[in-house]
């Protein structure tokens, strides 16, 4: 009795379980190239054959379907999420912000955030532009210039 054919299932198989639990299509070339290793086998038994089928069917696999993949992922609709959309935004100092004693205030898009500045301090009610996000405090400039 050939061993072979089960061996290249039971990879096909382990490789299809790594996949499942990844869902990052890490594995899933390995899983057909096993499955053409394992019906050479019925056509040979060499086994240097059967690992070059499997090699070469998971590498044309890979080619051929990583710009479908890269496709998927980048879908050209990504949209910054959550805070992200903050940034080059403008905004207004609802608390003094001064570096020094970590504290300021700003409100920007209806929400009010913890912030910091490299031109602190920045006095209440001067208007601001987010330049980065830190954490949870935005990274500000101000666009007035009036200062303390």
């Amino acid at each position: 009795m050939q061993i072979m054919p089960f061996i290249w299932i039971g990879l096909a198989i382990v490789m299809a379980v790594c996949e499942a639990a990844t869902a990052q299509l890490v594995s899933i070339w390995f899983v057909l190239g096993a499955i053409c290793a394992a019906i050479t086998t019925i056509f040979t038994p060499s086994i240097i054959i059967q690992t070059t089928v499997f090699l070469a069917v998971s590498f044309i696999a890979l080619i051929v379907t990583k710009p479908l993949v890269k496709k998927l992922r980048n879908n050209g609709n990504a949209q910054n999420t959550n805070a992200d959309r903050l940034i080059g935004m403008v905004g207004v100092v609802v608390t003094d912000i001064d570096d020094e004693q970590s504290i300021g205030q700003v409100k920007v898009a209806g929400e009010t955030w913890s912030a910091r500045s490299d031109f602190a301090p920045i006095l209440k009610d001067n208007r601001i532009k987010v330049l980065a996000i830190e954490g949870v405090k935005l990274i500000v400039e101000p666009i007035s210039k009036e200062r303390k």
